[in-house]
């Protein structure tokens, strides 16, 4: 028992053990963390003299009782004891708990989120005003039977920690540590995929049915959608199609937009009150089903009874509400941070058929009132004090600049000389750097909320009507969009300046959130200009081509993170369209690259050049479409072996492009492709993820070695 616990933590080598190396004893508790209670020793005297006290008990005994001290020494990291908190592992452990026990529940579970993401950064705000529904949720419903859907997972760190990962959740976000967001590959809790958003109405749906396909009478679904994903198409498809399909689905709106309504007493308490009571729903339910059976009501008058008491709690509430007009149960909204009374509600609510949403007001960054105060900065904040809420920032000045920050800038400066340029962006103005022109031009700069497919057509539609809108979208959520740009971009060649922000692997947030399909499903589309800056300078000069009359829609990607130049600003110059560059001459092997990688790409041919002295050639391919044709002719004349380097998938990418030219035209290199897998890649650090590609200095250096 007590070996099994020391092993929990790390490589033990016990007092109990004889099976050590020669005259070593220590305990490791937890990793990296040693307690050396250990002697080495050449003389083997010594040695068995210290094996014989090893097997005393009171040895024994004190050993394990310094043991006892240290670890609880180490696990004095958290601020206040747990009384609760460490004595839930799984839900049904929270269901053992009282009512009255619930709001200690989340103190304490809002305290350890804090404590974790404080110093293990990761998203916080959204976290932090969904605990009180967490533990609701979970003490109400017989999770993992019951199905609970969430749709941004960023919302769902309570429920990590409530589900049986308490103990590792100091590894989120690290590689082969947690996830970055629910999956069901990781825990039978996380009942879907959740890194995009609007899609828990949608999945929760398709599950409900489901259950009453399969006869599952007893199971409950539940979808839980908020923190801006309402904004997007597919929750309101979602909606509309349970509005019309049999089901028993529960939907929770976690509306964090608005504060919490003062005015919680009075009629509109008293009506949600009665709406929500178990006496009132089943004598509604009795009389429901006899004027069914007397004939005066059918299926379309209940639906208009559904609407038309939607249409009164709205009234009596003096608030609008989407689903007024729909064949959806509404109940709400009510205090989102009232734990027994969001518990009461969901216990009263959840046996009753037929679609229902239960609409909460919470606060984003509840609980930290840092984050309360400023939800957006504090989103994702990086490290933190926990205690005074002061952000922990490196110092950045002597680094060069992020990408985005690069586009904010030379997004403004293009704005001011061209007065037709707008700015788009789907919910990301911080992220991406749009604030820069929302800042300096408000009125030319749009927030269209978590809409990736109207950003793409609303942008078209400017450029029908003359503007020339920089439509920056996450390269991963563009993926959203793949239909608008080819229906309302690409069809009619107008020119939106598509900026593909986070385009490669991305690091912590994982498959969802990876940048790397974008080459493969943009290449084939008629009329599109793709390209790539190798660094901070060619993206600037990239924006400028881009904006000139007659350029047509341009995808230009660039990566998460920082580029290579410290003297960034330079002047806006134009690139001639489907021209690449030759960066270093060779003979031996031609390296062709496109992007930000190419610079990892050109420290390895450096290292290769000089300790095998053979001579490598290497060409910024610059443009995916079109492309360099005079460059790859020369290629092809010149080099038996090549090597293409991007940071996206290889099947259907520029390595792919580059093959199907050298076929084209009868060339017959030995062709290489450095790229991401055929496989979705996990999270971690992009040098980590690099490594795991062989994408690193390290793996591009190998293979220049192999090729040469």
């Amino acid at each position: 028992m007590v070996e099994r616990f020391f092993y929990q933590y790390g490589t033990i080598f016990s007092p109990w053990r004889n099976d050590l190396p020669s005259g070593i004893f220590f305990l490791n508790y937890r990793q990296n963390k040693k307690c050396n209670l250990y002697r080495e020793s050449k003389n083997r005297s010594e040695q068995k003299r210290l094996f014989f006290l090893l097997k005393l008990p009171v040895i024994r005994f004190l050993l394990l009782f310094l043991h006892f001290v240290i670890f609880r020494l180490e696990m004095r990291t958290e601020p206040t004891t747990y009384n609760l908190l460490s004595t839930i592992t799984f839900p049904e452990d929270l269901r053992q708990l009282s009512v009255e026990e619930l709001p200690e529940v989340c103190k304490e579970l809002r305290q350890d989120i804090i404590k974790e993401v404080s110093c293990n950064p990761g998203h916080f705000a959204a976290s932090l005003g969904t605990v009180e529904l967490t533990v609701a949720l979970h003490y109400v419903f017989n999770t993992p039977y019951d199905r609970i859907v969430w749709d941004v997972g960023h919302q769902a760190y309570g429920h990590k920690i409530l589900t049986g990962r308490r103990e590792a959740f100091s590894t989120n976000r690290k590689f082969k540590g947690v996830r970055p967001f629910p999956s069901p590959e990781e825990s039978d809790y996380d009942t879907f995929t959740c890194g995009h958003a609007s899609n828990s109405i949608s999945a929760a749906l398709g599950m409900a049915v489901a259950a009453a396909e399969k006869g599952e009478k007893d199971r409950h679904v539940v979808a839980i959608i908020g923190d801006g994903s309402m904004s997007g198409g597919l929750a309101f498809e979602g909606l509309n199609n349970a509005s019309s399909t049999p089901n028993n689905l529960l939907i929770i709106l976690n509306d964090n937009d608005m504060s919490i309504d003062r005015s919680v007493g009075g009629m509109k308490q008293y009506l949600f009150n009665l709406t929500t009571s178990n006496r009132y729903n089943q004598l509604r339910f009795k009389t429901s089903r006899l004027l069914f059976k007397m004939g005066l009501l059918n299926e379309d008058r209940r639906k208009a009874l559904i609407r038309f008491a939607n249409s009164l709690k709205s009234m009596a509430a003096q608030q609008q509400n989407i689903f007024e007009g729909m064949n959806i149960r509404y109940f709400g909204p009510i205090n989102g941070h009232d734990v027994k009374n969001i518990a009461r509600v969901l216990r009263d609510i959840k046996d009753m058929q037929g679609p229902k949403i239960l609409h909460l007001h919470t606060v984003k960054g509840k609980g930290f009132e840092p984050a309360e105060k400023n939800p957006d900065i504090w989103h994702a904040p990086g490290k933190f004090d926990p205690k005074t809420g002061k952000r922990l920032k490196a110092d950045t000045s002597n680094l060069p600049p992020l990408y985005q920050d690069v586009f904010g800038e030379t997004l403004v400066e293009l704005a001011k000389e061209n007065p037709r340029i707008v700015g788009v962006t789907p919910a990301m103005p911080t992220g991406c750097s749009m604030n820069k022109l929302m800042d300096t031009m408000p009125d030319r700069a749009f927030d269209v909320g978590i809409a990736e497919g109207h950003a793409a057509t609303f942008s078209g539609g400017m450029a029908k009507e003359g503007m020339q809108p920089f439509c920056n979208i996450y390269s991963s959520f563009m993926q959203r969009a793949y239909d608008n740009v080819i229906h309302d971009i690409a069809l009619l060649r107008l020119p939106v300046v598509l900026c593909l922000d986070r385009a490669g692997l991305v690091g912590e947030d994982g498959p969802t959130h990876h940048g790397v399909f974008d080459l493969a499903y943009f290449r084939p589309i008629p009329n599109l200009t793709i390209s790539s800056p190798m660094d901070e300078h060619e993206l600037r000069r990239l924006m400028y081509t881009a904006q000139l009359s007659d350029k047509g829609p341009f995808v230009i990607r660039y990566p998460r993170g920082r580029g290579v130049l410290l003297d960034w600003k330079c002047p806006l110059e134009e690139i001639p369209v489907g021209k690449g560059r030759k960066l270093k001459e060779g003979k031996d092997l031609a390296v062709i690259t496109l992007g930000p990688i190419g610079n990892v790409a050109a420290r390895a041919i450096e290292r290769a050049e000089k300790d095998k002295g053979i001579s490598i050639a290497h060409y910024d391919l610059r443009f995916l479409k079109p492309l360099d044709e005079a460059l790859l002719h020369e290629v092809g004349l010149n080099f038996q072996h090549v090597v293409t380097i991007e940071d996206g998938v290889k099947k259907g990418g520029m390595g792919s492009a580059i093959l199907e030219f050298m076929a084209d035209n009868d060339y017959i290199p030995h062709i290489r492709r450095i790229g991401v897998p055929d496989a979705f890649i996990e999270h971690g650090t992009i040098q980590e993820l690099h490594h795991l590609c062989g994408m690193d200095e390290e793996g591009i250096y190998n293979q220049l070695i192999i090729d040469s």
